[in-house]
């Protein structure tokens, strides 16, 4: 019955280290089929990878004053524009009491962008003979980019019920003349009423590409901004900078879990090679965790992931040094890692919980990067509770029913009176 303990436990352990080494690898390391591993996936900020970086200055218009209501509207319309223009975490807040703030990370056509969702989008359909809108765009349900065989890329419009019946009055009564649309004051188009449009869905032709026709939808969807927003600022951030920056970070991230292994490993021996081990596991979580989360990596949130790292093994040092106190007593093995584990756990605790609640309060406080850096320490924390504690635990557990005794390289035990006993 023990002979077979001994097996199944040598066996798990096996297997246990070749499926965090391959997972570690895969996580860390570019794949042969051209793609990358967790850390290749993991969204990267604009310090990492470039973009750009836009400043709006806002103005009161006729109707609306600059105030925190409208600064806040207009800040939740920008952030659906960049929403529906697929753009990846971006970074959108006030600055001041008139200033908007947009960090987009990898854009390519900064001048483009800022245009398509800095612009005002006020929708018309005018009477040729008044020059009148007899149809705005706050009828819209919606606007969708689409591409028609005969007439290429358009955006298909969508009315409501009363710019339906607007649209069917009009058209009506102007068959076979112009039909004006005017997009922001600008004649966008002038197609001519064909037939009666009862069903109130229209179609704006013309666009060169998906990204144009996408562009107006976009605008159109979110509905006209309430201020009038003035670019100030317009700044490429080279991606070069940001490279040189993920390079450093990522020689930091090396050399510190570097440290901490051999520092585990030459203090602790065995059971510090073991907490090297459940590093592992915590980085392929940790990695899991932020790309599961779509979580944007900045540099200071890869400040954070190395400061974590140091951190993932306190709970580990003062665990074992319990058990070194228990094995010094003469406990068994066992014992003394279950006693181990059960005094050195309320330090733990404290310690991490302190820790958490002070990147609760960053988070709350802080702004763009300051928040990453207290997501990652905070997730850093969590995650290595469980390997240090639940992890590393069983992974012991795991080594005494292999057969594991007290030993100058399984902790170094002494009796009560001090001398060794190997």
């Amino acid at each position: 019955m023990r002979a077979k303990r001994r097996q199944r436990s040598l066996i798990t352990l096996v297997a246990l280290f070749v499926v965090v080494t391959a997972a570690l690898l895969y996580a860390v390391l570019p794949q042969r089929s051209g793609g990358y591993g967790l850390w290749g996936r993991i969204n990267k900020g604009l310090d990492l990878v470039g973009g750009v970086h836009i400043v709006f200055q806002a103005h009161p218009t006729e109707k609306t004053k600059v105030d925190d209501d409208s600064m806040n509207a207009a800040v939740a319309i920008l952030t659906k524009r960049v929403n529906g223009l697929g753009l990846t975490e971006p970074v959108i807040q006030r600055e001041g009491r008139d200033r908007i703030v947009l960090d987009l990370p990898g854009v390519k056509n900064p001048e483009e962008v800022a245009t398509s969702i800095g612009r005002t989008a006020v929708l018309e359909f005018r009477d040729p003979a008044t020059n009148k809108p007899f149809l705005t765009g706050k009828n819209l349900i919606k606007a969708t980019p689409a591409y028609d065989q005969q007439q290429g890329w358009v955006v298909q419009l969508q009315f409501d019920q009363e710019g339906a019946k607007a649209m069917d009055a009009f058209t009506k009564t102007h068959i076979q003349q112009p039909m004006p649309i005017y997009l922001d004051d600008q004649l966008l188009q002038a197609p001519t009423v064909i037939s009666e449009i009862p069903n109130g869905n229209g179609v704006i032709t013309g666009y060169e590409s998906l990204d144009a026709a996408k562009s107006i939808a976009v605008a159109l969807n979110s509905g006209a901004l309430p201020l009038k927003l003035e670019i100030i600022e317009n700044r490429t951030v080279s991606a070069s900078l940001g490279q040189d920056s993920l390079a450093a970070s990522q020689k930091a991230i090396i050399l510190g879990a570097a440290l901490v292994v051999a520092f585990m490993f030459v203090v602790y021996r065995i059971p510090g090679f073991w907490a090297d081990f459940a590093l592992a596991v915590y980085a392929v979580l940790l990695l899991a965790v932020l790309y599961g989360l779509h979580a944007t990596l900045t540099l200071p949130g890869i400040t954070g992931v190395v400061l974590s790292l140091g951190m993932a093994v306190d709970a580990n040092v003062i665990i074992y040094e319990r058990i070194k106190e228990e094995l010094r007593l003469g406990r068994t093995l066992r014992n003394a890692v279950d006693a181990g584990f059960k005094n050195g756990f309320r330090a733990v605790f404290d310690s991490n919980a302190t820790t958490v609640l002070a990147a609760a309060v960053l988070f709350w406080l802080g702004t763009g990067p300051v928040r990453g850096f207290a997501v990652t320490v905070a997730l850093g924390v969590l995650i290595s509770m469980f390997t240090a504690i639940t992890f590393t635990r069983w992974i012991l557990h795991l080594q005494v029913d292999a057969g594991a005794q007290p030993s100058a390289w399984f902790f170094e035990r002494r009796t009560a009176e001090g001398a060794d006993a190997r």
